[in-house]
């Protein structure tokens, strides 16, 4: 069984960028940034056979590249429990447009829809007992956080690995936007 989601990875100089918000807050567990990147589909658990089902479904989605800022920082979760840190980004009807693709070229391939509303972010940190307080002090001294715009031509089908340190992705197969040609 494979543990896979589809998504876009971030360049360096956008890794770099948020990278340097990783610290200073009780309770985080960061994200490495070799894993920073925005989710377009969670898949779940899948056997090979699916897998190649939905590769071949991925491979028919085309679009333009387009234009892509991080904006924002904010938390899942309320109070107590919140569990996630997250960078946001600018509204782009490109991204939500791609995402509905990606959506339904998985539906057509057998997987399930998806229940949620989209989200986008790229998440930094799974808090574990943060202090509110301490989080709305860093939210508070980072939330204007911006980083980019850059080009996003690429998106790609990732394997998630679960160790004890946390869970590793891999690249399994990356498809360009703008078509094969350009």
């Amino acid at each position: 069984m494979l543990r896979l989601f589809v998504g876009i990875p971030m360049p360096e100089t956008v890794v770099e960028r948020l990278s340097s918000l990783a610290h200073g807050l009780p309770g985080a567990r960061w994200v490495p940034p070799e894993n920073y990147h925005l989710t377009l589909r969670f898949l779940g658990e899948i056997d090979e056979g699916t897998a190649h089902d939905v590769d071949e479904a991925l491979d028919l989605v085309t679009g333009p590249a387009f234009p892509l800022t991080l904006s924002g920082l904010g938390s899942f979760g309320s109070g107590h429990k919140q569990h996630a840190l997250w960078a946001g980004m600018v509204d782009s009807n490109p991204l939500l447009h791609l995402q509905a693709k990606v959506e339904s070229a998985l539906v057509r391939s057998g997987q399930p829809p998806e229940q949620r509303k989209y989200s986008p972010h790229v998440t930094l940190a799974y808090l574990t007992d943060t202090p509110p307080a301490k989080l709305a002090t860093y939210l508070g001294a980072n939330g204007l956080f911006q980083a980019g715009p850059f080009v996003v031509d690429r998106y790609c089908l990732y394997e998630s690995v679960l160790g004890r340190s946390g869970a590793t992705y891999h690249i399994l197969q990356e498809y360009p936007l703008g078509g094969w040609g350009v």
